[in-house]
């Protein structure tokens, strides 16, 4: 009896739990990012004890330290300033742990007291004990200097274990340079990033110009003609995938910048500034090539135009590719174009010389020039040599000579490494795009026998 009633209880008891059951799902539904935020919060919390659970094996991952910081967005100009006068003051502190023109001398000084005899010629030396002494003589700012690895690096062949009390001191010079240098330049690296844009670099050499004595006499409606090439010459050599920036470091360590300065003496001779691209007549040279070429005076470059740049025989071929893969307005190149273009062709043995012409010769885009493509471009050369009334030359005879001067690993591609390579890329471009190179090829026996003939004459004079 007492079972019965106990079972009936129970069935009530479930009744009631599902009709509640039932009551709660038909109250209103939950919308769909309400249900998402339940799931979410769900995860947290499971998550969270589940983690919450865990001994922790390895804690150093809370001690690694921030790595990353953000560039401040460009609306962001309160934090960008900041950045900009931290900057300013991290290179002010820099420039202030540089040696001095007092200090440098006071290191001279010191140097030669402590000269250690006997002298090579006229050349005083300075070997190790002594070295020491003056560092630690010569002040915190010269510690960097006084080291084994410096003194072990101007180690040469003297008898005696010295090194040259010339030779440091113009080490140290050169480093003091470099790292003011550096500093100057970082002035105008208005991302901060550790390189120039083009507008950086033209803002320092706009401001460089009056410190050079050299360009004294350009006039200053010459000044952005001067500034756009001696920048040309940076971006061409140092920015080889044309990305539109360089790198500081990459600017100290070539020889540009020291060509640059070099115009701060006055007394420059008449050949270094005729070699040197950033002299005053070597841009007016270039400048004035240009002005002579634009016949129709619009400042700007046709095929036709340019067809007469240096002695005239560039095949139209070549000049074709020139303009289909070059930047052109309207079909005509500008001068900052022609400037790449110069640099190229005054240059044919430089590696990024070299990637500018192969980029032309590469006419099906395949990264390597194969016979087709060779005979592309001679037969331009073949039918100059008509025009002239010049027997032409076979182009299988070429052909070999090629590929035996380069001497590529696939022996039916030439690829632009196998050019550099071979350093001979100068002679076979030369060939395959200029009358007059070829011609200079083609008979440089003769030359270098009239040539020899004529050094002769000069002796038996």
């Amino acid at each position: 009896m007492c079972g019965r009633w106990g079972g009936a209880l129970r069935g009530m008891e479930w009744k009631q739990a599902l009709r509640g059951r039932l009551a709660a799902c038909t109250g209103p539904k939950k919308s769909e990012q309400e249900l998402k935020d339940e799931e979410m919060e769900l995860f947290t919390k499971y998550y969270m004890e589940w983690k919450g659970g865990r001994k922790s094996v390895n804690t150093s991952y809370m001690n690694i330290p921030r790595f990353y910081y953000r560039l401040p967005a460009e609306d962001e100009v309160l934090l960008q300033k900041l950045r900009e006068e931290s900057r300013a003051v991290f290179l002010q502190r820099k420039s202030r742990e540089l040696l001095d023109n007092e200090e440098l001398q006071n290191l001279w000084f010191l140097l030669d007291k402590h000269q250690t005899p006997p002298m090579i010629g006229e050349e005083a030396m300075i070997n190790y004990e002594s070295f020491l002494k003056v560092g630690e003589k010569a002040g915190p700012k010269c510690k960097q200097f006084f080291t084994a690895k410096v003194f072990a690096k101007l180690l040469h062949n003297d008898p005696y274990g010295r090194i040259s009390i010339m030779q440091f001191f113009n080490y140290v010079m050169r480093k003091v340079w470099l790292h003011q240098t550096r500093i100057g330049l970082s002035l105008y690296d208005v991302a901060g990033q550790g390189y120039l844009r083009e507008s950086d670099l033209e803002n320092y050499i706009l401001e460089l110009i009056p410190t050079l004595p050299q360009l004294d006499g350009l006039e200053k409606s010459f000044y952005s003609f001067y500034v756009c090439t001696a920048v040309r010459k940076f971006f061409f050599f140092l920015d080889p995938l044309r990305t539109g920036k360089i790198k500081i470091q990459d600017i100290l360590a070539c020889s540009f910048l020291d060509d640059l300065l070099e115009l701060r003496d006055e007394e420059l001779s008449k050949e270094s500034q005729e070699t040197n691209w950033f002299s005053a007549p070597s841009a007016l040279r270039v400048y004035g090539q240009y002005l002579n070429l634009d016949k129709d005076h619009n400042g700007m470059l046709s095929k036709e135009e340019l067809s007469r740049y240096g002695t005239g025989t560039l095949t139209n071929i070549f000049l074709d590719r020139v303009f289909q893969e070059c930047l052109t307005y309207d079909g005509e190149m500008d001068y900052k174009t022609y400037l790449d273009f110069v640099l190229a062709l005054e240059n044919r043995k430089e590696p990024a010389a070299l990637q500018y012409i192969f980029k032309l010769l590469d006419i099906e885009n395949k990264g390597y020039l194969n016979v087709f493509s060779l005979n592309y471009f001679f037969r331009a050369i073949q039918e100059q040599m008509k025009i002239h009334g010049q027997e032409p030359v076979s182009f299988q005879d070429v052909k070999d000579e090629i590929f035996d001067m380069v001497k590529p690993k696939d022996p039916y591609k030439i690829s632009l490494q196998d050019l550099i390579n071979s350093s001979q890329g100068d002679t076979v471009t030369s060939i395959l795009i200029d009358l007059n190179g070829f011609w200079t090829y083609e008979n440089r026996e003769v030359l270098v026998a009239s040539d020899n003939d004529n050094t002769t004459d000069i002796d038996d004079t």
